[in-house]
């Protein structure tokens, strides 16, 4: 996670940290926090505040609602966190988003006829490629570790996967899409988890490659027009203030 400025002091300051911790990026499949988009942090007696910055000003605006709508849904989900205000900055659509976030207007409420298309298909369709991002890597990691013949990829089961960060993270994108996690599921499947042939695992895993050296590629990419956009000597950790009375 981005070090931040602030050292987290307080329960509540852990909670609203780890609770941004789950929000992620869509394209990039990663946390804002890692990823260094979380400006601020400022916790008062009413509540909190939480500035959001993206690489440039003109990312996707979709995305960026959709990042700061996932900040508020986690924020206000911490127990005793009062009222919860994200603050999308430098972005040329921060004043709408801001304004639809404060309203509680919805993404169509918040771009009206300018939403083409509905958070949900944006958002399973890049569930479904980070899954086919984590496959790749399991299933890569199988033909290395083991020499498994990709003839035989179909029948590798989550058990047979070593424990470890990427498995791990397989299993978090298979019940983010709703598939079942149990042991003896087959690995390498499609988005709606049937299990891919094993005349057609080749083409599969070729294709679940570049959409996991895409994802890659942009995380590099957008940490550093981040790094470039901020680089005049603003810090791209997050800074913490908490001025909440003691209970």
């Amino acid at each position: 996670m981005t070090v931040l400025t602030s050292p987290v002091t307080t329960l509540l300051e852990a909670a609203i940290v780890a609770a941004l911790d789950t929000v992620v990026d869509p394209e990039l499949d990663e946390p804002i926090t890692d990823l260094g988009f979380v400006r601020s942090i400022a916790i008062d007696d009413v509540g909190v505040t939480v500035h959001l910055r993206l690489p440039t000003s003109f990312c996707s605006p979709n995305f960026a609602y959709l990042m700061a709508s996932d900040a508020v849904d986690a924020l206000r989900a911490v127990e005793d966190v009062g009222q919860v205000r994200v603050l999308l900055d430098d972005h040329h659509d921060s004043d709408k988003i801001n304004a639809g976030l404060a309203a509680d207007a919805g993404y169509r409420g918040t771009f009206g006829v300018e939403a083409e298309d509905s958070l949900d298909e944006l958002r399973l369709t890049f569930q479904r490629k980070a899954h086919a991002a984590a496959m790749e890597r399991c299933v890569e990691q199988q033909l290395k570790r083991t020499g498994l013949a990709l003839s035989d990829v179909y029948r590798l089961r989550l058990r047979n996967l070593p424990a470890g960060r990427d498995k791990e993270a397989l299993l978090r994108r298979r019940a983010a899409l709703g598939l079942s996690i149990g042991l003896d599921e087959p690995v390498f499947v499609d988005e709606h988890g049937t299990p891919v042939p094993p005349d057609e695992v080749s083409m599969r895993l070729r294709f679940a490659k570049s959409v996991r050296i895409s994802i890659e590629g942009n995380g590099h990419f957008c940490r550093g027009l981040l790094a470039t956009r901020y680089a005049d000597g603003e810090s791209l950790s997050t800074h913490i203030t908490n001025t909440r009375s003691a209970s």
